[in-house]
């Protein structure tokens, strides 16, 4: 089938990119072309930005090619989306203050070029401050370039649902899902401003092109109603089906809900591969409610799936096969199990000859590790591997304020109970106490108060470690620095983040390796830390170790894997999901609530228990086994791809 046909639904030009990077490099060279050609033509050239993490990697390479390959962006003339409302230039939540220190400060870009909503106007100067933002624009003849990021309610810039098609720059009040999710950047939702200033939607649509960007599981259902529902206020950026010059550039994840990506069978004939017959069968077996054994031919052509069955038909030949791929899933030994023990007829993976292994678990944060595979962790410990974790961030900034005043009290009443002298627990008692009674709403902490919150959270995953059954010797703190800047918005990573990580790879040259594959989490540190993974196996891919090396992704904290994705499901007795929840419990600090709870306001041992019996339940549907909860991994075996 033509790429016509499977985009027939689409009524906005999509991109599917091979990851982020491509997609953020892909207009970066777009809007870096225009800049030199404008130039030649002795023109100015007009960008319209937006801030986030989404463009953060077009100002990155923007920057690289400015640098080294001497891009001059002395002609460029740049207009912000949004900002918030009231917000001082110099709070470091400001879009003023994420576009110099992320862009600006780089470029020689003149500083009389640069327009951005101001968040200190007074009230009554609004509407004349928005009117001459318009003007500004019309001046220098519109924007040539707009840049666009999604929010989980379809706003772009901050036009929430319900926004006209006619509306122009303007004060607006944030819709509530909107402050739930920029909640992680003020270190809560209370302090999070209710109202923004904002380009309108008649004035995005007026730019000569739009690139809208999206990254990531959270952003896949939004992105298939905008591009193939109807337009509506709704979903502000359906609006863009309107647009002469739209294109929207997507990872995978992000276009997992598209119907070409979904179900590419309900669009035409398609070539049949194995995967894409699994993730035909279990959607049938799904939309009809009936477990995969009991579909019929008539099931097959009443939806859509007449041309696999003529294909590799009857449907009880292709149920077979689906169920069993679906069966050999299914394993109560993660790491293998021992060559005496197994019975004729077992299937196992390649590396099951090594028994015992050693195992090396990554967590982005002191407590993903149990949160998303628990219970996969005390399975592999109580067979008798060499389990490690390596905790890649110290998760700091997710401790309160309380919490830290609360521990500084304890070192002081603990020195002094124990005839210990108490002059240096006093001294740092009182600085801290100091600090975060006049800290302000997302100021960085200082080191005294980085320091015992990254102590914090060193110990719960200490103890959450030791009730696993897993020695001190083997929990691993790697303190990554990209991470360690007192505040939500971290540094890029760096040789040394890599670094670490390749040491601890070649310390404990594992046989088995999991990490964090859920990329949903509110502030991008397991993006990142999946990313610096992956360069670091890149640069160790020749080692003799790594021939028998397996990797697997978890999820869990965020998202959970599909059914036709999951490649390992490890199934949870009751008592094994209760042993996950006291481990979870061991993370006192994220206990009753966390201070970043993303989108799902519940806690964290609630949303690994639903998502666990969630697949499970779904497991059972399709006819397997029925267990308590599950936890499932995917091999990550096109490394090579991912590090492209």
């Amino acid at each position: 089938m033509g790429m016509d046909s499977l985009t027939s639904l689409e009524k906005i030009p999509t991109r599917i990119c091979k990851n982020s990077r491509e997609a953020v490099q892909w207009v970066a060279q777009e809007i870096a072309q225009l800049i030199r050609s404008r130039s030649q033509e002795g023109k100015p050239c007009v960008l319209g930005l937006a801030t986030g993490s989404t463009p953060l990697g077009i100002y990155e390479e923007l920057i690289r090619i400015h640098r080294e390959e001497g891009l001059s962006f002395s002609n460029v003339f740049t207009f912000n989306l949004d900002e918030y409302y009231p917000i001082r230039r110099d709070d470091p939540q400001s879009y003023w203050h994420f576009m110099h220190q992320h862009f600006f400060q780089h470029l020689d870009i003149p500083s009389s070029h640069i327009h951005l909503l101001n968040g200190e106007i007074p009230a009554p100067e609004v509407q004349s401050h928005c009117e001459q933002y318009e003007q500004e624009i019309d001046k220098l003849g519109g924007i040539d370039i707009q840049i666009l990021g999604i929010g989980r309610t379809g706003h772009i810039a901050f036009n929430e649902p319900g926004s006209s098609r006619n509306s122009r720059t303007r004060l607006i009040h944030l819709d509530k899902i909107t402050r739930i999710d920029a909640s992680s950047d003020f270190f809560g939702e209370e302090y999070v401003p209710r109202r923004a200033l904002t380009m309108g939607i008649e004035t995005i649509l007026k730019a000569r092109r739009i690139f809208l960007l999206a990254f990531g599981e959270h952003k896949a259902e939004i992105i298939a109603k905008t591009v193939e529902g109807p337009v509506t206020p709704n979903v502000p950026a359906s609006f863009l089906q309107e647009h002469p010059n739209t294109l929207i550039l997507l990872d995978p994840s992000a276009g997992a809900r598209l119907t070409r990506i979904q179900s590419p069978w309900l669009l035409g004939e398609i070539p049949w591969d194995f995967p894409t017959i699994r993730k035909a069968v279990i959607w049938l077996a799904r939309k009809v409610e009936k477990p995969i054994l009991k579909l019929t031919d008539e099931d097959y052509n009443e939806h859509g799936l007449q041309g696999l069955l003529a294909d590799r038909g009857p449907a009880y030949d292709i149920n077979i096969e689906v169920f069993r791929s679906l069966q050999d899933t299914i394993t109560g030994w993660p790491g293998g199990k021992p060559a005496p023990a197994r019975r004729p007829g077992d299937r196992r993976r390649a590396t099951d000859d090594i028994f015992p292994k050693r195992i090396l678990v990554f967590s982005p944060h002191p407590d993903d590790d149990v949160i998303s595979m628990g219970g996969t962790l005390l399975r592999l410990v109580q067979q008798g591997h060499e389990v490690h974790t390596a905790y890649q961030t110290s998760g700091s900034i997710a401790v309160f304020d309380s919490d830290a005043l609360r521990f500084a009290q304890f070192v002081e009443e603990f020195s002094l109970l124990f005839g210990m002298d108490t002059a240096v627990s006093s001294s740092i008692h009182r600085r801290i106490e100091k600090f975060l009674t006049e800290k302000k709403p997302g100021q960085p902490d200082s080191n005294d108060v980085i320091l015992i919150k990254q102590l914090i959270r060193k110990s719960e995953a200490i103890a959450a470690c030791r009730y696993c059954g897993i020695p001190l010797e083997r929990v691993h703190f790697l303190n990554m620095p990209f991470y360690e800047t007192g505040r939500v918005t971290k540094q890029p990573l760096s040789e040394k983040d890599i670094t670490l990580i390749v040491e601890i790879l070649q310390k404990v040259k594992p046989h088995q390796i999991y990490a964090a594959g859920d990329l949903s989490d509110p502030h991008g540190t397991h993006r990142v830390c999946l990313t610096a993974l992956l360069r670091a196996l890149k640069h160790l891919q020749g080692e003799p170790w790594m021939k028998s090396c397996e990797v697997w992704l978890y999820r869990g904290a965020w998202q959970e894997w599909d059914p036709e994705e999951i490649e390992m499901a490890v199934p949870l007795s009751p008592q094994e999901l209760l042993r996950k929840r006291y481990a979870i419990f061991k993370h006192q600090s994220q206990k009753d609530k966390a201070l970043f709870p993303g989108h799902d306001q519940r806690e964290f041992w609630q949303r690994a228990e639903h998502r666990n019996r969630e697949t499970a339940r779904l497991y059972d549907k399709l006819g397997l086994a029925e267990y308590e909860a599950i936890e499932g991994f995917v091999r990550a075996v096109s490394l090579t791809e991912l590090w492209d």
